[in-house]
């Protein structure tokens, strides 16, 4: 029998895929493990997508093009993960659980995002693209709503700050690559740390031997 149609429900908040990376001295990107921080987590929420989906849709195997609506529901709107990194971290369960063959079938997708403080979750609906289409349209609202506003990531508004007076050192004034640990916090050469988050962050070498 053939199916065109799944859904897939997985309650707790959403856990996005981490590009964090660090660079050694040769620049070299490494991957933390067993460091016992946030990033241990993903292949334990790929694993619990992976189970949700086959156990909500028992013998059900996707090998077509499929259209996808995810539909993310958070605990707050000021905290939470970038909705457009979940997607991998979901598609990746998805797959591991055999519902799916590739995540390259997801063809068409669209992602919303919502608030629920008693039941965080995210629910995702896939469409056979051989049976469905998927059609949208954007409607002028009569009453405009308050706007949601949002603040540069902490760790660019540190990477902006960085050149300043308040970053270095008295000692080290005339020296222009004088910077804070983004861990730490302490005042450290830029040829004496550790890169990291594509470049963005700055870790002292003793902060970074014990993240692993």
């Amino acid at each position: 029998m053939k199916h065109n149609y799944a859904k897939v429900i997985v309650k707790g908040s959403p856990i996005s895929k981490s590009n964090f990376k660090l660079f050694n001295i040769n620049g070299r990107a490494i991957l933390p493990f067993n460091s016992g921080k946030y990033h241990d987590r993903y292949a334990l929420y790929e694993e619990e997508i992976a189970y949700a989906a086959r156990l909500q849709n028992p013998g059900i195997v996707f090998s077509e093009a499929l259209i996808a609506i995810l539909k993310v529901y958070y605990k707050s709107p000021k905290r939470h993960p970038d909705t457009n990194n979940i997607t991998k971290s979901i598609f990746d369960g998805i797959e591991k659980s055999g519902l799916i063959i590739n995540d390259a079938q997801i063809r068409r997708i669209i992602i919303e995002e919502f608030y629920d403080k008693e039941n965080p979750r995210f629910e995702l609906e896939l469409f056979a693209e051989s049976i469905y289409s998927i059609d949208y349209k954007i409607i002028k609202k009569e009453i405009e709503d308050t706007p949601i506003e949002y603040s540069p990531p902490p760790n660019r508004r540190s990477k902006i700050a960085l050149p300043s007076k308040a970053c270095k050192s008295s000692s080290d004034k005339s020296d222009e690559n004088v910077f804070h640990c983004e861990i730490c916090n302490k005042i450290i050469k830029k040829s004496d740390c550790i890169t990291a988050n594509k470049g963005k962050m700055l870790i002292c070498k003793n902060c970074f031997k014990n993240l692993f």
